[in-house]
């Protein structure tokens, strides 16, 4: 019986290859919504990220995220260092500020600001450059973060601008060592560039020693923001944490944690999580009105069909089945085209166009649960029209 459905549906090659476009196209949806879901999310933590061997994170006990931050007094660095059971302790710094570039162009950046004696919070270093080199005065690490062609300069050195109109038009090339630029109207150079994980949102960033930092930002009456602190071994991350935050009353959380707390920020604050609401609801409505309008046509064109099969004592649950496969072998073949499709489409777009795209475990299953719904209610929608047939049907074609 099952055989018969299977000859039934790809006997009709057009409406056959309609339907695998429709359960295919929802799967690509599904699971691209829920891959750029993913793909900010991650990206949202990216500074925790980019700080592996960090155990604790101590904050002012109001902060959330990473994306929105207040600093702490200069004095929290001391407290979190008397705890006991902190190995090291170090300061990081975060702060916006506007970089004018050699052709006149400006641009916000975010400076992060790293321990000056450690250079802890600092990433690898493209070219195999030391990170020395950041002790350098007015020396900054640049970093796209995610961004493209926002960290340029003029090629031609006729074009750098130092007074009189800008050369906005000017041809130009990424920052490369020994570039200058005004961070704030202080002048930096660039002494090389960071293999950091990109921003959501994207953002340039510049990276330097804390007390550069404390220079070349706008004047606060506090420049620290995190406090990144190390346990001593035998002493867990969780245990240090609660120990900092029973001694100092600041907020003190955990990498693991603080990349939760991130996520669940922004699943409060972030516009983006209601953009990927309606591209799911848009990639269910359009799945099932392909699906569903494809399959009915087939049902009903198909009727006679069914009645022969009903006249020759198929009960009506086995007809009900008969559409049930159709719709599950389309709904299987759409699902891993759509996937497949996906991961092509998603890695496209992150290598080229930095793309906030994270493929994880779970959006897979995400795009063939959404699959199932749509070919569900196709199938029992296509089904009426069945179960209402009379076996008399066939005696009305000629």
């Amino acid at each position: 019986m099952f055989g018969i459905a299977l000859k039934m549906l790809i006997g009709d090659r057009a409406k056959y290859s309609g339907l695998v476009f429709g359960v295919a196209f929802t799967s690509f949806l599904v699971t691209f919504a829920m891959s750029f879901f993913s793909g900010f999310l991650t990206r949202g933590f990216a500074l925790i990220a980019e700080n592996p061997t960090v155990d604790v994170w101590v904050m002012d006990p109001s902060v959330r995220s990473v994306e929105l931050t207040t600093n702490l007094p200069a004095s929290a660095l001391s407290e979190v260092r008397s705890v006991v059971g902190v190995r090291s302790a170090v300061p990081l710094a975060l702060g916006m500020a506007e970089a004018r570039f050699a052709n006149g162009c400006f641009q916000q950046v975010q400076v992060i600001g790293v321990d000056d004696s450690t250079l802890g919070g600092l990433p690898p270093i493209a070219d195999a450059t030391s990170a020395i080199v950041l002790r350098a005065s007015d020396a900054v690490i640049v970093d796209s973060g995610g961004t493209s062609g926002k960290l340029e300069t003029p090629r031609r050195q006729n074009d750098q601008w130092a007074y009189g109109a800008p050369r906005l038009d000017a041809p130009t090339r990424p920052l490369s060592r020994g570039d200058e630029l005004l961070v704030n109207d202080h002048r930096v150079w660039v002494a090389g560039r960071a293999h950091g994980l990109s921003r959501f949102p994207p953002r340039p960033l510049l990276y330097t020693t804390f007390s550069n930092a404390d220079r070349i930002l706008l004047p606060e009456r506090r420049r620290l923001t995190f406090v990144l602190a190390t346990a001593m071994p035998g002493v867990s991350s969780r245990e240090l944490a609660r120990r900092i935050e029973r001694q100092t009353g600041l907020r003190a959380r955990t990498s693991a944690e603080f990349k939760a707390d991130t996520v669940r920020w922004y699943l409060a604050n972030s516009e983006d999580v209601e953009d990927v609401g309606w591209m799911l609801a848009l990639a269910g409505v359009v799945g099932l009105g392909i699906t569903g309008v494809m399959l009915y046509m087939f049902t009903t064109e198909n009727l006679w069909q069914y009645a022969v099969l009903s006249a020759m004592g198929v009960t009506p649950r086995m007809l009900m089945m008969t559409i049930f496969v159709q719709a599950g072998l389309c709904a299987l073949l759409g699902t891993g085209l759509g996937i497949g499709s996906c991961a092509v489409a998603g890695s496209l777009a992150a290598d080229i166009a930095h793309y906030p795209f994270r493929m994880m475990w779970f959006t897979p299953l995400a795009g063939g649960a959404a699959v199932l719904l749509v070919s569900l209610v196709a199938a029992l929608l296509s089904s009426r029209p069945v179960l209402k047939l009379q076996p008399m049907l066939v005696f009305e074609r000629r």
